[in-house]
């Protein structure tokens, strides 16, 4: 039940925040902020200006859209951005003026392969105007003339950014951030939004937590750059592990990106989860990179962060472009998967403690009623374990160590070590 419960949240709050129109700048950000607020409401924002440098950056003007659309030849309007917020190309300047079919056609942006799509189109750093259409609908068009009418404004604005931080006895953090600067697209925008809100949410009414927690919420790669270029210091100074989450709401597969380096805790932690829980997941390498995880692990950065996914961008078809929706591509069901995939990852960071025994050579366990006092010549598997795991206990090794060592889920190990250290045998 608590499960139905909580899917229905995460996709009662995906379908709120569908029709924002988020991009790098503007009230659609901002919208989205303010709802991950009343989730979680120790979310912090902080804005930055336009024209700020951020190493080899500068922060782009604000753009927000008052409305956007074509008149037919017919008196029809189409390719209405109220309609569906993917019809006009990002960052789109104001125009109005009459053309001709053959001129329109100039900035129309439609993909053949996929003829009901309307795709996702931006064009952030040069000045043009344009509209994305179906195929289908592009096919359509008759001669004449068509009115176009964008009203659109760039003005000395900000960049938004969301940041929720989560205190626990350590002040060492676990890092999770997604970005927050694509419209009406569910895998690869919505999914990761949601599970972070979630996520953070869940966290916050935990009462043991060993690590500190922080959550960002950032446009990407300028949001990212931004963010690091304000905070480089301190990220390096207390991140262990973290994860860039996106494209993590559907059903059809478990995905993963590894940090640059390939072996940092993060990259040990999610593979013990997926390699146990989700064998069938597929496993990228840093040349698959595309999302913020290239600014968290660029060079002179050096951050422990990777990328949790279901199925990744760039990897199903509906990848940028109006099908990728809350219907046929994100479910319930898989936002759920995904929100217990970071849950999970965490958990393992959060058992992940190094023990030593309290005694030199093997503690006598018989007498804590921990080994058989009849000896056989078949030593039973769970007692085998147990001396397997403390004879790895040296005080270096960590519990997700010993478990990969041993091939056993963490939770079994941590479970072991629970129980002799209540019967004093280890300390951690």
């Amino acid at each position: 039940m608590e499960s139905k419960v909580m899917q229905k949240e995460l996709y009662d709050f995906a379908t709120k925040i569908w029709s924002y129109n988020r991009s790098l700048t503007g009230s659609g950000v901002r919208e989205t902020l303010e709802a991950i607020k009343l989730e979680v409401p120790t979310l912090k924002t902080r804005s930055f200006s336009s024209g700020l440098k951020v190493f080899d950056w500068e922060i782009p003007m604000e753009w927000n859209v008052n409305y956007a659309y074509i008149i037919d030849p017919n008196g029809n309007k189409i390719c209405d951005f109220s309609t569906n917020n993917l019809h006009l190309i990002g960052y789109s300047e104001s125009i109005e003026v009459d053309l001709q079919l053959s001129d329109l056609q100039d900035h129309l942006y439609s993909l053949p392969e996929q003829p009901d799509a309307i795709p996702y189109i931006t064009s952030y750093y040069e000045q043009r105007w344009g509209f994305c259409i179906s195929e289908r609908q592009r096919q359509k068009l008759q001669e004449g003339i068509y009115k176009i009418r964008i009203s659109t404004s760039k003005t000395m604005g900000a960049l938004d950014i969301g940041e929720i931080f989560i205190p626990g006895v350590d002040k060492k953090e676990i890092f999770l951030s997604t970005y927050i600067c694509h419209p009406s697209m569910a895998n690869n925008e919505i999914s990761g939004i949601t599970v972070n809100t979630f996520m953070a949410k869940y966290l916050a009414k935990r009462t043991n937590l060993r690590y500190s927690y922080r959550f960002v919420f950032i446009p990407e790669t300028i949001g990212s750059i931004t963010y690091i270029y304000h905070n480089l210091k301190k990220m390096k100074k207390n991140i262990i592990a973290g994860f860039n989450l996106t494209c993590i709401g559907d059903e059809r597969s478990y995905s993963y990106l590894p940090s640059r380096s390939g072996d940092v805790l993060s990259d040990r932690a999610a593979l013990h989860v997926l390699e146990n829980e989700y064998p069938g997941y597929k496993k990228y390498s840093w040349l698959d990179r595309g999302s913020d995880e290239r600014q968290y692990c660029a060079p002179g950065i050096d951050l422990p962060i990777a990328s949790l996914m279901r199925t990744k961008y760039g990897e199903y078809p509906e990848y940028h472009t109006s099908l990728d929706d809350l219907n046929n591509v994100v479910t319930a069901n898989g936002l759920m998967g995904g929100f217990d995939l970071v849950r999970k990852v965490i958990e393992v960071l959060e058992m992940d403690v190094t023990a030593r025994p309290k005694t030199l050579c093997e503690p006598m366990m018989s007498k804590r009623h921990l080994y058989p006092t009849l000896s056989t010549k078949n030593l039973h598997l769970d007692i085998k374990l147990r001396m397997n795991i403390i004879s790895y206990l040296d005080g270096k090794k960590s519990l997700l160590e010993i478990a990969n060592l041993l091939g056993k889920p963490i939770q079994l190990v941590y479970n072991e070590i629970s129980t002799l250290k209540e019967m004093g045998v280890v300390d951690f």
